[in-house]
């Protein structure tokens, strides 16, 4: 693969990424899409729920994160033995951190929510998602973890037909189970979870058998015997820092939003809506990202460093038009789109305002997607991290407090303050990547490649 054209193969291999988080942004939102005809009320429990799920998403992908990386850079220098440690330690890792999250969501949505403030009149609703799809948030991590594997050996295509199983199963479960057909009961936003649920066990088995079936690549606790802790040491050295940085996104995240639930159940479901046709817009930077993040370690493993540099900046360009085509055309077409979810007039009204000002943040995230994603690929761990830890918490949640609180200025307020945070971050990562000063802790990668010499070819 780094012999071919670095710009076709990235998009060969962002349009299934692509595709594939569409779909599994389909499923995340599905329930409230599908529940926004049934209850409003329904739709911000479950939008708090999410928010909930998206932190413990975030922690579940840092191992994988690593693992993709490291996996990348091992294919590039023909290293089966590293390759294959580095899946079971991630395994491991992430098996684990699965369990424990999902015995905090069981025993602890409570109190959770209660932090959180969110209106009564949707408590319960809430705890009962969280509870039912947390339980099993060790079937989405292990998932994921398969799905990260078979990525890095580019099998982008394969993981794409499971996200579309897995969404048919979700809507015809959502149908059924939401709106109690067939003569079962209607159990609403009950059934959304189960549906979800249903879904992510189906996508497990099918995906394990894509791996066993593609990939030469032992998994057995043997593999860990001697546990090969260099293996583990440099999962953590990318995944801590990385992960870090997600992590801290959206904690601030649930932050803002305990500052939004003041505001009652009306502007609780905008967020949500504005927060789904956002993810629209940007979902195709993130696959340009990831392809991206995949190619630069073929690049380093390779040891073709020049190209690294060129090939950033071209994703770069693409992502920034395509995002900011997509935002302009949803704003253009807000009331329309708006009105698939609501009639509320107050929610239209408001959205639609968020979404013009989302044409201003996306210049900023689109740039801090991909930044984020190449500096730990070319070993610039720490500075993303510290950049974004500190302008998140002091531009976004402090001054969205300022702004939407202290202000009064509401969810408007809030939008603002974010899109000061991703376009402040975004100028300081284009200011480094023109510094390169990467380039030396690239060459450090280059060198610890070079010492893992390979066992046996791929």
């Amino acid at each position: 693969m780094v012999q071919q054209d670095s710009t076709k193969a990235v998009f060969k291999m962002s349009v299934p990424i692509f595709i594939e988080l569409l779909l599994q942004l389909l499923v995340g939102n599905i329930d409230q899409i599908m529940i926004s005809r049934y209850s409003q009320s329904s739709v911000a429990a479950i939008g708090n729920g999410n928010q909930i799920m998206n932190i413990v998403i975030i922690v579940l992908n840092v191992t994988t994160i690593a693992s993709t990386i490291l996996i990348s850079q091992y294919l590039g220098a023909q290293n089966k033995r590293k390759i294959t440690e580095t899946c079971n330690v991630s395994l491991l890792l992430i098996t684990l951190t699965g369990v424990a999250a999902a015995m905090l969501l069981c025993f602890g949505h409570n109190a959770i929510f209660t932090w959180l403030k969110i209106p009564n009149d949707i408590l319960e609703e809430a705890g009962n998602y969280l509870s039912i799809v947390g339980s099993f948030a060790v079937v989405q991590g292990i998932y994921i973890a398969f799905a990260a594997i078979l990525r890095s050996f580019g099998f982008m295509k394969q993981v794409m037909y499971v996200s579309v199983v897995m969404n048919l199963i979700n809507i015809a479960g959502n149908a059924v189970l939401i709106n109690g057909l067939f003569g079962l009961p209607q159990l609403g936003i009950v059934g959304a979870a189960i549906s979800t649920n249903i879904s992510k066990i189906i996508g497990l088995i099918i995906i394990f058998r894509l791996f066993r079936k593609n990939i030469d690549i032992k998994i057995s606790p043997k593999i860990l015997k001697p546990f090969p802790t260099q293996t583990l040491k440099d999962l953590l050295h990318i995944a801590i820092p990385s992960g870090g940085e997600e992590l801290s996104y959206n904690l601030s995240q649930v932050c803002i939003l305990k500052f939004i639930n003041i505001f009652g159940t009306a502007v609780i479901a905008t967020k949500v809506y504005c927060s789904m046709l956002a993810n629209v817009a940007y979902v195709y930077s993130i696959a340009l990202s990831q392809a991206t993040q995949i190619m630069v370690g073929y690049l380093i493993g390779a040891g073709d460093l020049e190209k690294v540099k060129n090939r950033i900046w071209k994703t770069l360009l693409y992502s920034m038009v395509i995002a900011l085509s997509v935002t302009a055309i949803l704003y253009f077409n807000a009331e329309t789109i708006f009105h698939i979810f609501t009639d509320d007039t107050q929610i239209i009204s408001l959205g639609k305002k968020i979404l013009f000002i989302e044409f201003f943040l996306e210049m900023g995230r689109t740039v801090n997607i991909l930044m984020t994603k190449c500096l730990t690929a070319v070993g610039d761990v720490i500075f993303p991290v510290v950049i974004g830890i500190i302008f998140m918490w002091f531009f976004a949640v402090l001054g969205g407090y300022y702004f939407g609180v202290h202000l009064g200025m509401g969810l408007v307020g809030i939008w603002i303050a974010m899109t000061i945070d991703e376009c402040t971050r975004g100028i300081l990562f284009v200011i480094r990547f023109r510094s390169e000063k990467w380039r030396n802790k690239t060459l450090q990668v280059s060198e610890r490649l070079s010492l893992a010499k390979p066992v046996e070819n791929i």
